[in-house]
């Protein structure tokens, strides 16, 4: 039978829309609504209490939608307010960061891994306790990157200043012998051409969006959840904030799917 209801995603701003070019990809039939909650961006540097509210004010507003599963497109949330609230719902919730660090696991050869996060994700050990309970001999190295999601948010993905701040950020995990680094925010991927080109080819490059795809595929098979109606598919965008700028920016990332952006209040505060 399948379930022709809608998939949630949400992130601060653009940076789930990594998740939705992965979702284009591999599951082109199924529809989805998405939040940016731009008037909170970023979200690395907020508070865990607050992390707590705008999770659970976003996802009530996305299961007034009726969607079927949500995808916690953002690296901060996946790995502070999730699983602190997974249980508590009745449609599955995903993260990024067991998806990415799974795949850093079966992807180190040397035993190194370096984690590119925010700097409430890197505080919180997430990405580095989960690849230690899959191998506790890997050793992790994890390092703030700040500017990272204000450059993706500005749209700009290639120019001297992001290569400055790319050398800036990663130069040490480098010098540790990283051979995998996994790109722990969203956002991030976006910045991706000027990264390969600052580590080179002997290092694997994670990108949390597609991991976390292939693991909504298979809860999707195990429960059933595939849009297998022939109904023409919608995707549908909404923002907190600036919906000027994610519209602006948000084409220039992933093209002319976003058709338009409805600016939303959600926030009880």
């Amino acid at each position: 039978m399948g379930d022709n209801r809608p998939i949630g995603i949400f992130d601060s701003g653009v940076g789930g829309l990594t998740v939705v070019r992965s979702l284009l990809e591999e599951l082109p039939q199924e529809s989805f609504i998405y939040f940016g909650d731009t008037a909170h961006v970023p979200y690395g540097n907020k508070s865990e209490q607050e992390l707590m509210r705008y999770a659970r004010e976003i996802i009530a507003f996305l299961l007034d939608q009726d969607v079927k599963a949500i995808i916690v497109a953002c690296g901060t949330h996946s790995s502070i307010t999730l699983p602190r609230i997974v249980e508590q719902y009745d449609i599955p919730l995903l993260g990024v960061v067991k998806a990415a660090a799974s795949c850093a696991v079966k992807t180190a050869r040397n035993g190194k891994i370096g984690i590119a996060a925010t700097q409430a994700t890197v505080n919180s050990r997430a990405y580095t306790n989960e690849i230690k309970r899959l191998d506790s001999k890997l050793e992790v190295y994890e390092t703030a990157c700040p500017s990272f999601v204000p450059l993706v948010e500005a749209g700009k993905l290639e120019e001297e200043e992001t290569r400055e701040v790319v050398s800036e950020y990663l130069q040490p995990l480098l010098d540790q012998g990283i051979d995998t680094l996994v790109l722990g925010c969203t956002h991030y991927p976006f910045l991706a051409k000027v990264i390969n080109e600052f580590t080179g080819e002997g290092i694997e490059v994670i990108d949390p969006s597609c991991k976390t795809v292939e693991q909504v595929i298979d809860i999707f098979s195990r429960q059933d959840l595939f849009n297998q109606n022939n109904q023409p598919n919608y995707r549908k965008f909404y923002v907190s904030g600036n919906d000027e700028s994610f519209y602006n920016v948000g084409r220039l990332l992933i093209g002319d799917t976003i058709k338009e952006v409805h600016k939303v209040r959600i926030s009880k505060a």
